[in-house]
C-alpha cells in the first residue's frame, strides 16, 4: 500500500503569503498584489480570481490593469527611461548586483511561488531562480566591451512573457536590459506568476532600477505595451498566433522587436545504436511536463530501428515521476524530486487529453498511456491539472498533435524510410528553436543536420535555451526579430553605429550570427 503523503510543514500558500507580507509589504496587500509604475505601487484594477494548479485552491491572482492606466504607466517608464540611460554603467552595474544579491536571499520564496503559481517541482522552481540569478551575474561582470560603440534604446523594453520561466527568462531579461541602460516594462502573465514577478519587481524597485510591472489582459494593453510610440523595443515569448499580430504591428511602426514563438522541436533517430545514451535522456525531456519552448514532443525514427527505440524509450516512460510537487511523507522529509508536477490548469490538461482521445479515434497508436493512479498526491486533492505521460505512434493529419508543440506531456512518433523523409517530418512546423538528430556516423550528421531548420541542432543530445554567452534564436515562424544570447541580447536592446543590422529572422533579411 502507498503511504499516506502529508503537505510539508511550512510550504503551504498562506506561509509563502505571509512571508511576502513581510518582505515586501510595499507591493503585497492581505489579499491582492499591486502594480509597479511611476517608481511607486499603485493599487487599481479588479484582481481576477485564481486557482493554483497544485491542488486546485484558491490563491491570488492578477489585478486587470485597465488600457488608460497602462498608457500612464508607459509614460511615465519614459521619463525613467530618460533620466536612467544617462545612469553611470558602474552604478547600474552596483545596482543590479545588489539586485540579484536580495534575489538570492529570497531565493526560496521566490521558488515556492513559483510551485504554487505555476506548478513547478520544487527543484525545477529553485533551478528557475538560479539561472536568473547567475545569468544576469555574468552579465554584470563582464557587459563592459560588450556595451562599447552603444547606447540605450530611444525607449523603453516592453517585456510580454508566457508564464512558464518568470524568473529565468522574464526577469533575467529585465536585469539585462537594465543593465544596458533601458528602462523596462513587464506584463504579468495572465495565467501564473504574478506573486513570483511582484517579489521579485520589489527587490528590483528597492535598489533603484527604473522596473514597470502591470497585469491585465493581453488584448487591451497591447495598444500601450506594443503600439505606444514611447517604447524603443518589444520582447515577446510565447505562442504563434500572438506572436504574428504582434510581428505585424512592430513591422508597420519600425518598432525594435524579440519575437520567440513556438516550432515542433524534432529528435530525429538514423542509424543509431546507442540506445542506452536515449533511455538516459527521456525522463529529462519530461522536465516539468514538457512545459518548455526548448521541449521535444516528436520523434522521428527509421522505420527498421522502430523496435529497438521502443525497447530504449518505453522503459524511460515508464520510470517518470509526477505529482504533488510539497507532498511528503513525513514531515522533515525533504521536497520529492519529480520529473513533473500539474499543466499550468485543468482546462489545459483537458484539452491534451481531448486531443490525445481524438488522435486516437481518428488511428493513432498508443504505444503508452500512463495513470495518475501511479502518482504521488495528498489524499482526495483535485487531480484536475495533471496529465500522465502519453505517447502516440503516427498521429493524424488532422490532429493538432501533427503539426503544432503540445506544451504538455504527450509524445508522437512518426516512422520515415528515407533520409527526405526523415528531414520533411523534422521540419514540420517551418521552423523550431531546437532539435537533435541521433546517428551513429558522424559524416551523416554533417551533411543532414544544416537541412534541419532549427536554430540549434544536437548530435544525439538534447538542446536548450542556453545561458550566458551561448546565443538563441529561431528558423522560419518560430523566431521573429533580433536573435539573443550572449551579447546579442545586449546589442539587441542598444543602439549602435548607424546601419547596423543585427542578428535575426526580420521580414526583409535572415542573418546568422
Amino acid at each position: 500500500m502507498a503511504p499516506t503523503l502529508i503537505l510539508k510543514p511550512g510550504t503551504a500558500w498562506a506561509d509563502a503569503w505571509q512571508q511576502c507580507l513581510a518582505v515586501a509589504p510595499e507591493a503585497f496587500r492581505d489579499d491582492h498584489v499591486l502594480n509597479l509604475w511611476s517608481a511607486s505601487w499603485q493599487d487599481g484594477g479588479r484582481t481576477l480570481p485564481a486557482t493554483t494548479p497544485v491542488d486546485g485552491s484558491p490563491i491570488v491572482g492578477p489585478p486587470r490593469l485597465a488600457a488608460d492606466a497602462a498608457l500612464q504607466a508607459v509614460r511615465a517608464s519614459l521619463d525613467q527611461h530618460r533620466a536612467w540611460r544617462h545612469v553611470p554603467l558602474a552604478e547600474r552595474r552596483a545596482r543590479v548586483g545588489a539586485t540579484l544579491d536580495a534575489l538570492t536571499e529570497h531565493r526560496e520564496l521566490l521558488a515556492l511561488l513559483l510551485v504554487w503559481e505555476i506548478g513547478k517541482p520544487w527543484r525545477l522552481a529553485q533551478a528557475d531562480v538560479d539561472r536568473a540569478i547567475d545569468g544576469v551575474r555574468w552579465y554584470v561582470d563582464g557587459v563592459e566591451p560588450m556595451l562599447a560603440g552603444r547606447g540605450p534604446l530611444p525607449g523603453p523594453v516592453s517585456n510580454i512573457a508566457s508564464w512558464n520561466y518568470p524568473m529565468s527568462v522574464l526577469v533575467h531579461a529585465m536585469l539585462v536590459q537594465a543593465l544596458a541602460g533601458n528602462a523596462v516594462i513587464a506584463k504579468a502573465p495572465t495565467d501564473g506568476g504574478v506573486a513570483c514577478l511582484t517579489l521579485a519587481a520589489a527587490l528590483a524597485a528597492r535598489e533603484g532600477l527604473p522596473i514597470t510591472l502591470v497585469s491585465g489582459s493581453g488584448g487591451e494593453l497591447s495598444e500601450a505595451l506594443v503600439r505606444s510610440p514611447e517604447i524603443g523595443c518589444v520582447s515577446f515569448v510565447g505562442g504563434r498566433d500572438t506572436g504574428a499580430r504582434i510581428a505585424t504591428t512592430v513591422a508597420d511602426h519600425g518598432k525594435r522587436h524579440i519575437l520567440e514563438q513556438e516550432g515542433l522541436n524534432t529528435w530525429g533517430v538514423w542509424n543509431h545504436t546507442d540506445w542506452d545514451a536515449l533511455t538516459a535522456v527521456i525522463p529529462k525531456l519530461f522536465d516539468y511536463g514538457k512545459q518548455r519552448c526548448t521541449a521535444y514532443p516528436r520523434f522521428v525514427v527509421q522505420r527498421s530501428l522502430f523496435a529497438d527505440f521502443l525497447a530504449a524509450y518505453l522503459p524511460a516512460v515508464r520510470s517518470i515521476r509526477l505529482g504533488h510537487p510539497l507532498a511528503v511523507e513525513h514531515p522533515d522529509d525533504p521536497l520529492p524530486e519529480l520529473d513533473f508536477g500539474p499543466l499550468i490548469n485543468a482546462a489545459k490538461a483537458k484539452e491534451l487529453d481531448d486531443q490525445v482521445a481524438e488522435a486516437i479515434d481518428r488511428g493513432a497508436v498508443p504505444v503508452h498511456h500512463g495513470s495518475l493512479a501511479d502518482g504521488r498526491f495528498l489524499p482526495g486533492q483535485d487531480t484536475s491539472a495533471y496529465l500522465a505521460p502519453v505517447t502516440l505512434l503516427n498521429p493524424p493529419p488532422s490532429s493538432p498533435l501533427h503539426h503544432a508543440e503540445p506544451f504538455g506531456p504527450v509524445d508522437t512518433i512518426v516512422l520515415v524510410d528515407t533520409e527526405a523523409e526523415l528531414l520533411a517530418a523534422m521540419n514540420a512546423s517551418n521552423g523550431a528553436l531546437v532539435a537533435t538528430l541521433a546517428t551513429d556516423d558522424p559524416e551523416t550528421y554533417a551533411r543532414l543536420s544544416p537541412q534541419i531548420r532549427a536554430f540549434k541542432v544536437g548530435h544525439g543530445r538534447p538542446r536548450s535555451r542556453g545561458d550566458r554567452d551561448e546565443l538563441f534564436g529561431g528558423f522560419g515562424h518560430s523566431w521573429r526579430g533580433a536573435f539573443v544570447g550572449g551579447e546579442l541580447l545586449v546589442k539587441a536592446v542598444t543602439t549602435g553605429p548607424p546601419g547596423e543590422r543585427p542578428p535575426g529572422n526580420f521580414p526583409d533579411y535572415h542573418l546568422m550570427p
